[in-house]
C-alpha cells in the first residue's frame, strides 16, 4: 500500500507521508525519523540541525530576488498518538502504520494513522524540496513530543528562529483559517488504597467496556461520545449498591488527550451474584446502546469468569471513594464559547485510570480558550480528589493562542485563498492545544495562522485524511509562499 500512497496526488506530499508511516514516531521516540530527515536534507543541500530541545529545524534560502523579504516558518510536530484496537497486534515502536485507500480517504483501520500531524510535516518537507516554488527564506520547525507534553515547543530557545510569519500546519478541517487555540493543563491523581482479604465463596469476574469510538479529547469532546472509564465506574458503582462487589483492578484509557475507548475491571463477587450477573450486564448494555444510539452505536459491555481464587481487593472504604470519584469527576464540555458559536470553550477528559495492588492513578486533560478557566476547572478537580483524600496536582500547563483578527498574515492568506478557490475561508479557533500558544509566549511578535486538510478520528483507530483536501492544502501553501515572496 505504500506504493499506492506515493502515487496519490500531489505525489511529493504523499511520498513524504508514506515515509512517516514507515518510520515509527511515537512521542519520545522520534530519533529514527529525525536521523532519516537530517540525511534527506543534507543530500539536498537543505540546512538541518537539532536544537537543545530535540526539535529538527530545516532551512532553505529565499528564491533569487526574494532575499529581502521577511522569512516564513512552517511548523508541525513529528510525533503521533499511538492507539490500537484490542485484538490487533501492532508495536508502535517497531511496526509501520498500515494504510488503505478507500472512497477518497487514506485510512488506518485498526490503529491511529498519524495524519495528525504527519500530513502537515509532509507538506512542509514538500515545500522545502520543490525547486519550482518561489518563496522567501523558509524555516521548517518540526517539534518533538507534542502529543504527550509539548516538550519541543516548551524548550525552543528564543532567537533560534528568524522568520516573522509562522504557518502552523496542524489543524484538521479544510476551509478554515485558525487564529486561536485552547490552552491546557493536566490533573494528576494518586492514591494508595488499603487492601482487604476477600471472603470465601467469592468468584472472579472480569468486566469489559469496549467498542466506543473515542477520539481527540479536544476537537471531539463536544460530540458526546462515551468515555469507557466513566461508563465502567458508573456501572460498578451501581452494582455495588445492591451486591458486595470487591474491586481488585481497573484499567482504562491509554492517553490523557484521547477519549478512552476501552476499560476493564477485575472484581470478586459472591458466588450466587456472579452466577446471575449476565442479566444485569445485558440490562446495563442495552441502556448504554439507547443512551449513545446517535454517537457510539458500537458500545459493548461484557463479563467473563475466572476460576482462580481471589485473595485481596481494595478495602470497601477505598473502593467507595475510587468509584465515586471516577463517576462524578467533571468530564466533557463544561462551557461553550461566547465569541465563537458552536466551539467548546472549556472541557475536561478523564483520559487514563489504573488500579493495581491498591495503587490508583488517574490523569485528566483540561482545556480552555481562556487560560484562567482551565486553571479554575483543574482546581476543582484537584479539590474533589482531595475531598476523597487522594493526592492531586496540576502539571504540564501550556497557554492558549489568543486570536489576532487584524493579523497581516491572515489578510494575505485570505486574499490568496479567495483567489485560488473563489470564496473566503472561514475564521475559527480550535479547542485543541496547538503549539502556537507556547511559540507566541517565546516570540510575541510572530504573526501566526494555521490551516490543514480534513482529518477525521484523530487520536483513535480508524483515523483518516481526505486525499482531495490534502491537494488543496498543497495548492494553498504554494500560493501563500509565492504571495509572501512578492509582498510589498
Amino acid at each position: 500500500m505504500m506504493t499506492t500512497l506515493k502515487n496519490l496526488p500531489p505525489q511529493s506530499v504523499w511520498a513524504h507521508f508514506a515515509t512517516l508511516c514507515e518510520i515509527p514516531r511515537a512521542s519520545l521516540h522520534e530519533a529514527a525519523l529525525i536521523a532519516h530527515l537530517t540525511e534527506w536534507a543534507k543530500a539536498r543541500n537543505i540546512g538541518a540541525f537539532v536544537d537543545e530541545a530535540g526539535n529538527l529545524i530545516l532551512k532553505r534560502a529565499a528564491s533569487p530576488g526574494c532575499e529581502s523579504q521577511p522569512g516564513v516558518i512552517l511548523q508541525g510536530h513529528l510525533d503521533m498518538v499511538c492507539q490500537v484496537n484490542s485484538g490487533t497486534a501492532h508495536d508502535f515502536l517497531r511496526d509501520p502504520v498500515g494504510v488503505v485507500v478507500r472512497d477518497g480517504w487514506v485510512i488506518a483501520e485498526n490503529t491511529t494513522l498519524g495524519a495528525d500531524n504527519g500530513i502537515g510535516v509532509a507538506l512542509a518537507l514538500a515545500a522545502l524540496e520543490d525547486e519550482s516554488l518561489v518563496h522567501p527564506a523558509i524555516e521548517v520547525l518540526l517539534t518533538v513530543n507534542e502529543e504527550s507534553g509539548m516538550d519541543g515547543a516548551r524548550g525552543l530557545v528564543v532567537g533560534t528562529l528568524q522568520g516573522t510569519a509562522l504557518i502552523n500546519l496542524d489543524t484538521e478541517e479544510w476551509g478554515h483559517f485558525y487564529l486561536g487555540c485552547a490552552g491546557g493543563v493536566d490533573v494528576e491523581v494518586r492514591h494508595e488504597g488499603e487492601l482487604a482479604v476477600i471472603p470465601a465463596e467469592y468468584a472472579l469476574v472480569r468486566f469489559a467496556v469496549s467498542g466506543l469510538r473515542g477520539g481527540h479529547s479536544g476537537i471531539d469532546i463536544h460530540l458526546g461520545r462515551g468515555n469507557a472509564i466513566k461508563l465502567l465506574s458508573e456501572a460498578l458503582r451501581d452494582l455495588s449498591a445492591y451486591a458486595d462487589v470487591r474491586l481488585i483492578s481497573f484499567e482504562g484509557g491509554t492517553a490523557r488527550n484521547a477519549i478512552p475507548r476501552e476499560a476493564f475491571a477485575v472484581c470478586a463477587l459472591p458466588v450466587e451474584v456472579a452466577a446471575n450477573i449476565d442479566e444485569w450486564v445485558r440490562h446495563r448494555h442495552e441502556s448504554w446502546r439507547t443512551r449513545f444510539k446517535d454517537v457510539d452505536t458500537g458500545v459493548t459491555f461484557a463479563c467473563t469468569y475466572d476460576d482462580a481464587s481471589p485473595l485481596m481487593s481494595v478495602s470497601p472504604v477505598s473502593q467507595v471513594r475510587l468509584l465515586a470519584f471516577m463517576d462524578i469527576a467533571a468530564n466533557g464540555v463544561s462551557r461553550v464559547s461566547d465569541d465563537f458559536p458552536g466551539v467548546t470553550d472549556t472541557s475536561s477528559n478523564l483520559g487514563v485510570a489504573t488500579l493495581s495492588d491498591g495503587q490508583f492513578k488517574a490523569t485528566f486533560k483540561v482545556r480552555s480558550l481562556q487560560d484562567g478557566r482551565a486553571i479554575e476547572l483543574s482546581d476543582k478537580l484537584v479539590s474533589l480528589a482531595q475531598v476523597y483524600e487522594f493526592d492531586a496536582w496540576q502539571d504540564g500547563a501550556y497557554p492558549g493562542w489568543t486570536p489576532n483578527p487584524s493579523s497581516s498574515l491572515l489578510a494575505l492568506c485570505q486574499r490568496v485563498y479567495t483567489a485560488e478557490f473563489g470564496q473566503p475561508a472561514s475564521l475559527q479557533v480550535i479547542h485543541a492545544g496547538l503549539e502556537c500558544g507556547l511559540l507566541a509566549a517565546s516570540y510575541p511578535d510572530l504573526d501566526m495562522i494555521s490551516f490543514g486538510p480534513d482529518i477525521r478520528g484523530a487520536h483513535a483507530p480508524g483515523e483518516r485524511v481526505e486525499i482531495e483536501s490534502v491537494a488543496r492544502c498543497w495548492q494553498l501553501l504554494k500560493a501563500v509562499l509565492l504571495a509572501l515572496a512578492e509582498a510589498r
